[in-house]
């Protein structure tokens, strides 16, 4: 299981374009049969930042995810959106099973 935490920070002026365009994305990856989880978070206390908790099966599932028309739809969309890069860090979630 690979579980992966997507930091994004927002343009306030991109703020309800680029949530909806989150939604869709969420809603399509939910989908996939190589996705357990895709949560999209908003912090509380900082404003225009948000979260992305992708879970994937395996490191394919992932890269196949990264293959789909929404995906790349959506990161070509809000690309303009961020008021900086999005980042991430990733986890490996399965240590027990090791």
């Amino acid at each position: 299981m690979l579980t992966i935490i997507v930091n994004i920070n927002v343009k306030p002026e991109y703020l309800t374009e680029f949530i909806s365009a989150t939604l869709k994305n969420v809603k399509n990856s939910l989908l996939e049969p190589g996705v357990i989880r895709f949560n999209f978070c908003e912090n509380a206390n900082e404003d225009n930042a948000f979260i992305l908790i992708e879970v994937y099966k395996s490191k394919e599932a992932q890269l196949e995810h990264k293959m789909t028309p929404h995906y790349n739809e959506w990161r070509e969309q809000v690309e303009k959106m961020m008021a900086k890069p999005r980042s991430s860090i990733v986890y490996k979630c399965d240590l027990l099973n090791q």
